[in-house]
């Protein structure tokens, strides 16, 4: 399913030229201190028995906390391609950015 996501956001990227993964710091920035959250969130759930994942539909990748390789890219890869998708709406409609947002003096 992941991969879903990376076909139907990343094309933005070229396609639009959004210059997000230029720009990969600011995404990580944006990113981690959040996915960190919900990563301790999982790595607590899954310790009390409240939340668990079925390894017959795993690939088998643990990494910190029993969490599958599947989560941690979850939560990099979800919210990637959201900011590549408002990216690319705002890309194509540039007054949304400007009323949300104000004049962007990067570009």
């Amino acid at each position: 399913m992941l991969a879903f996501t990376v076909c139907g956001s990343f094309w933005l990227e070229i396609v639009l030229k959004t210059s997000v993964l230029r720009r990969w710091k600011r995404a990580l920035l944006s990113i981690l201190p959040i996915s960190t959250l919900f990563l301790i969130w999982d790595a607590y759930a899954i310790a009390r028995g409240h939340w668990f994942f079925n390894r017959d539909r795993m690939l088998g990748i643990y990494g910190p906390f029993d969490i599958p390789l599947e989560e941690f890219l979850f939560f990099i890869i979800v919210p990637m391609a959201a900011i590549l998708t408002i990216e690319g709406v705002t890309t194509v409609k540039p007054h949304l950015r400007e009323k949300e947002f104000g004049k962007d003096e990067e570009k």
